[in-house]
């Protein structure tokens, strides 16, 4: 939990210094943690503590290098997190910098999942429905449930719009069974 309020004030301070390049710093950030995931060995070296700081600061060199146009304020964040010992709390910094970058902007994130992979235009026209339940601009994940049966099931910010085959039958079982 620690990690959480730590992250959080952390993506706090890079929010205010990125200003109008926040959904820039955003990609950027998603992108380092990509590459983190699919390299554990370096966020491992950057966050081991028996590592010698000029070690440590080599590597954040390396990545700041590495991943060219990088936002000056990431690539601060960056370093101020090697010399503080604090670079494990990457990815969970970059989750509360995009729901603080999500709020700033007025949009929610989302996934609709469907039994089948929808087509580019249901994306769109769910997506307007979507926008216009919410009152916000939607960002959509699409995912594949073959257990739905047909329908589709999305969920944006903590709410469900469940219009799943499945959620229709067990509906009419539950009004069969109630008379």
């Amino acid at each position: 939990m620690q990690n959480v309020s730590v992250a959080r004030r952390y993506s706090r301070a890079l929010l205010d210094a990125s200003g109008p390049q926040a959904d820039q710093v955003l990609t950027q950030l998603e992108e380092l943690v990509r590459f983190l995931d699919v390299s554990p060995a370096v966020l491992e070296a950057l966050s081991n503590p028996s590592l010698t700081f000029a070690q440590r600061t080599a590597v954040t060199e390396g990545l700041i290098k590495a991943a060219e146009g990088m936002q000056p304020m990431l690539a601060n964040l960056l370093r101020l997190l090697t010399d503080r010992n604090r670079f494990s709390i990457i990815p969970a910094l970059a989750l509360q910098f995009r729901e603080m970058v999500d709020a700033r902007m007025g949009r929610v994130r989302g996934t609709v999942t469907s039994a089948v992979l929808l087509g580019d235009a249901q994306l769109i026209a769910l997506k307007a429905q979507l926008e216009t339940l919410t009152q916000r601009k939607v960002v959509l994940e699409a995912k594949v449930d073959k257990s739905l049966i047909g329908g589709a099931v999305a969920t944006v910010g903590n709410r469900t719009y469940d219009g799943s085959i499945q959620s229709q039958l067990r509906e009419m079982g539950r009004q069969l069974t109630a008379k």
